[in-house]
C-alpha cells in the first residue's frame, strides 16, 4: 500500500477501522502518516491520539496489542481497513470490542468465540467437569469417535424433511469437530485458510 495514494483528511488524519480474523470489528481510532510509517515498519498498529496530541501504539501500557496482518484503504481511500490479530482485549473498558456492550445475533464470526470457549474449556479439563471438559479429559479418541457418531446422524437427518432436526444434529457435528481440532492444537480457520488456499489455486490467483 503507498501512503501517498491515501485522502488524509486537512487535519492530516485518516479513520482506521480494526477488524480482527474472526470478522469481529475491534474498534476505530486515527491515524496520520507518521502512525501509518509505525504501523507498518513494526508490525503493531499505533493511532494518533486527537485529545493527546500524541502517537500511540495500542497496547503500549496494557500489553494488549494489535499485530497487524493487512491495511486496506476505502474505494475514496480515505478510511482504512486495519486486519489484525488481538493480543488481548481491545477496549480500554477489558471488553474484546468497543462496539459489544449487547449480545450480537448469531452470525459466521461467532463461532471464533466458540472455539475460544473450547479453548478455555480444555484448559480446566476433567472428568467431573462439563460435558465439553470431560471430553478434552477422554482424550482424542473419544472425541473423535463423537465426531463419527454425529457425522453419522447428519447422514440420517438428511435423508429427512425435518429441516430442524437435520440443523441440530449438523451443528452437534460442527460442535464436536471443533473440539477434535481444539483438542489436536488447530483451529477452524487453519481450515479455512486451506479452503481459501485451494480456491485460490484453482481460481489462478488470491480471491
Amino acid at each position: 500500500m503507498n501512503p501517498d495514494t491515501l485522502r488524509f483528511d486537512s487535519d492530516g488524519l485518516i479513520p482506521g477501522m480494526v477488524q480482527d480474523r474472526a470478522g469481529t470489528v475491534r474498534m476505530v481510532a486515527w491515524l496520520n502518516r507518521e502512525a501509518l510509517r509505525i504501523t507498518l515498519e513494526t508490525g503493531f498498529v499505533t493511532f494518533w491520539s486527537r485529545s493527546r496530541q500524541a502517537l500511540w501504539t495500542k497496547g503500549e501500557s496494557s500489553g494488549n496489542r494489535l499485530r497487524l496482518i493487512q491495511i486496506r484503504p476505502d474505494c475514496d481511500a480515505d478510511a482504512l481497513l486495519i486486519l489484525a490479530d488481538p493480543e488481548g482485549p481491545s477496549c480500554h473498558r477489558g471488553t474484546e470490542s468497543c462496539f459489544d456492550a449487547e449480545p450480537w445475533p448469531a452470525s459466521l464470526p461467532w463461532l471464533g468465540r466458540l472455539e475460544a470457549l473450547l479453548k478455555s474449556r480444555k484448559a480446566a479439563a476433567s472428568l467431573d467437569g462439563s460435558y465439553t471438559q470431560k471430553l478434552f479429559a477422554q482424550g482424542v479418541d473419544r472425541i473423535a469417535k463423537k465426531v463419527v457418531e454425529e457425522a453419522g446422524e447428519v447422514i440420517l437427518a438428511a435423508k429427512n424433511e425435518d429441516r430442524a432436526a437435520f440443523l441440530g444434529e449438523a451443528a452437534d457435528l460442527l460442535f464436536h469437530l471443533d473440539l477434535l481440532l481444539v483438542e489436536r492444537g488447530a483451529s477452524l480457520l487453519e481450515v479455512v485458510e486451506v479452503l481459501h488456499g485451494r480456491h485460490a489455486e484453482r481460481a489462478g490467483g488470491p480471491s
